[in-house]
């Protein structure tokens, strides 16, 4: 009676670990996705937020303020050469949309497709830095040799901290998740 007893036990705890296991494997796998809703929402590790144009045609403009933004990019794993806009540093009235456009090139013979990472300093400014048009909200395709221009329109909220006089825009490029890399 006791082997049967303790085999049973031995089931049951079997069964609770093999749960536990699923359990944090799902945990696992859902946790970045977590994350970045969580960072979005926030503004933290400088994702910032995104408005639809409807959204943000009700922002008022303060003429009163000034906001400088700067804007850097980085290629990395990819053959792109992106270039920040023409303006390194723009002024900008909080409540003022605002659209700046990056030049890309494709350095290859082949088609390449990249996803633009976009992360806002500092940090705190990245809930009040609202992008309506991105070419980070979808991953970009260019065919061998191709250059475009990849705009960005953006407003920075009028709640912004009164002591954040500067915002940074900056961009990291890399080759796009499951990419077929074909000649044309």
């Amino acid at each position: 009676m006791k082997q049967s007893s303790r085999q049973t036990r031995n089931r049951r705890l079997a069964g609770w670990l093999s749960l536990w296991v699923i359990g944090m494997f799902g945990f696992g796998y859902a946790l970045v996705p977590l994350y970045n809703i969580f960072c979005e929402i926030t503004g933290l590790n400088g994702k910032s937020a995104t408005l639809s144009e409807a959204s943000a045609a009700p922002l008022e403009v303060d003429k009163s303020r000034v906001v400088t933004v700067e804007f850097a990019v980085n290629v990395s794993g990819i053959p792109w050469q992106v270039d920040r806009p023409e303006t390194v540093r723009l002024r900008v009235h909080p409540g003022e949309p605002v659209t700046v456009r990056y030049s890309a090139h494709s350095l290859t013979d082949s088609l390449t497709a990249g996803q633009a990472i976009p992360s806002i300093s500092p940090a705190r400014a990245a809930r009040h830095f609202r992008k309506t048009e991105c070419f980070c909200f979808t991953r970009q395709e260019l065919q061998a040799r191709e250059s475009r221009m990849m705009p960005v329109t953006f407003v920075v909220d009028p709640a912004l901290p009164d002591e954040v006089k500067t915002i940074t825009l900056s961009y990291a490029v890399y080759p796009a998740p499951d990419v077929k890399l074909t000649s044309s």
